[in-house]
């Protein structure tokens, strides 16, 4: 999941709002009417975003004849008082049609790139789809394009002013990230599954010396990710590696399938074909001679501490697993526990969280009762409409939904109601297969994670991992989803954070893994 940057990100591609799940700007290189006037507190919103653009009226068009190349700048502005400037750098081809790129400097993110770029007359259309996002917007002056940058289910307004950004917008630091050289080897691998008929990609690490070595491979949490588990302007998985294979362990790290250069259908799968390509990760590992047999385990962060349970008891190979900010409950309480306490870090009312949680509710009873995906598309439109109409305009704009983007938030709701991935995890109850386990588990909480609250799965875990050898459920104070050494634990402040990962965690890691 990064349950990983929003308030919970679903396994869909997007760019980091609030600060998530969601999803990463940054892909890897080289390939985005009133009744009572209800309060929507937009769990919904917060909770649940998929990629399925939106269209807002825009302004009457302006004829102009100015050229449209050239870098232009504006900034979004998010619920909860949040600013997020992007820039597009959109050129002339020879052929007369157009390329750009696009940089979000606050999250890191320069140069990546717009797969297509429309312009007819004073319309401009900028594609997005790794992002699933896009900006429509119409030149009102040969200096500003009005339009809306639309993404999921959510839809704001952004105005652009021909020109780059005042002064120069810093990388933010992230001092943890190594540089090459590197005291160990890299290499770029392909592996297949088998069993999906699909190649996956990714990266070993090896380290100096003789071998074989102790080996684990990386389990991302949800969204669409690549090797480094990318997400607002770090790098964790990328961080992890590198600490990991310096203490003497071998590590793959792999892009998620249909992400980078892995084949297969991202959008269709659910966390047991996810579970599929870790096992696939496995067996490679266990044919390298570099690696000891006897020693492969994984490391799975948020969704990917579901995975790796559901593949050391099915699929079997696996002599250890190390659980980052894994769920205890199902998906439904898990969802619940994370729209309230995430509502709470960003100082939303009990009363508005309360809220909430009831259409929440609504919407997943829905998506679990009703197996006919169409039919429960057509059901939660219905259901949807009728709670926008009887919410409050003011408390809808707080949430993302201005004005004349009702349809636009709608129709990401009703196409996630559709996602068989989403009823997968509403349904799944982990501790089906933690109470499985016969092999030595690593569990590690953040003590300020707002998505996977600590307090509350921290006994499950406990309760559920009874019968496994050594086992452990640990709570590192202070560090929240993406063990950063955090204020609040709120996603919004992921972006803001230097650390990557806390060095703390990172040798609780490789202490426990080389103390097996």
């Amino acid at each position: 999941m990064s349950l990983r940057r929003l308030r919970f990100v679903p396994r869909q591609p997007e760019l980091s709002l609030d600060r998530s799940p969601r999803h990463h700007l940054r892909p890897r290189p080289g390939q985005p009417r009133r009744g009572s006037r209800r309060r929507i507190s937009g769990v919904l919103l917060a909770g649940l975003l998929v990629g399925v653009p939106g269209l807002l009226a825009l302004p009457t068009p302006a004829v102009t004849q100015a050229p449209v190349e050239g870098s232009w700048t504006g900034t979004l502005e998010l619920p909860g008082g949040q600013e997020l400037p992007l820039v597009f750098h959109i050129a002339r081809e020879m052929d007369g049609t157009h390329s750009a790129t696009m940089d979000s400097p606050a999250q890191g993110a320069f140069g990546m790139p717009v797969e297509s770029v429309v312009v007819s007359g004073d319309s401009v259309t900028l594609d997005l789809p790794p992002l699933q996002a896009q900006y429509r917007g119409v030149r009102t002056a040969p200096e500003r394009i009005q339009g809306n940058w639309e993404q999921g289910p959510a839809a704001f307004p952004l105005a652009l002013e021909r020109g780059a950004p005042a002064g120069e917008f810093a990388r933010p630091p992230r001092p943890q990230e190594p540089e090459p050289p590197f005291p160990y080897e890299s290499e770029d691998v392909r592996y297949p599954n088998l069993e999906a008929g699909i190649e996956l990609a990714g990266t070993l690490t090896l380290p100096e010396g003789e071998g074989p070595f102790p080996a684990v491979a990386l389990i991302t949490g949800s969204g669409a990710q690549d090797r480094d588990q990318a997400l607002m302007g770090h790098r964790p998985f990328l961080v992890l590696a590198d600490h990991l294979t310096r203490q003497g362990i071998a590590v793959l790290r792999s892009d998620d399938r249909g992400v980078g250069e892995s084949e297969g259908e991202f959008t269709a799968a659910t966390s047991r074909d996810f579970a599929g390509d870790a096992a696939a990760a496995v067996a490679y590992l266990r044919s390298r001679p570099e690696v000891d047999s006897e020693r492969v385990g994984l490391v799975g962060h948020s969704e990917g501490g579901i995975i790796a349970p559901m593949v050391a008891v099915e699929w079997g190979g696996v002599d250890f697993v190390v659980l980052l900010a894994s769920p205890g409950l199902p998906g439904t309480e898990l969802l619940a526990m994370q729209g309230a306490a995430i509502g709470r870090a960003m100082g939303s009312t009990e009363d508005a969280i309360a809220e909430s949680a009831r259409v929440q509710r609504a919407f997943f009873e829905l998506i679990l009762e009703e197996e006919d995906p169409d039919r429960r598309m057509e059901r939660a439109e219905g259901m949807l409409r009728r709670t926008l109409e009887e919410s409050d305009p003011d408390e809808m704009a707080a949430q993302g939904i201005p004005p004349g983007g009702e349809d636009a938030w709608i129709s990401g709701q009703v196409q996630m109601a559709g996602s068989e991935w989403l009823r997968f995890f509403l349904a799944y109850d982990p501790r089906e297969h933690l109470s499985q386990l016969d092999i030595p588990a690593l569990v590690l909480l953040g003590g300020k994670d707002t998505q996977v609250p600590a307090e509350e799965n921290h006994p499950e875990l406990e309760r559920a991992l009874a019968g496994a050898p050594e086992a452990e459920v640990r709570i590192l104070p202070g560090l929240n989803h993406l063990f950063q050494t955090a204020e609040t634990g709120a996603p919004a402040e992921y972006a803001q954070i230097e650390e990557t990962f806390a060095p703390v965690a990172l040798e609780a890691i490789s202490a426990w893994i080389l103390g097996r």
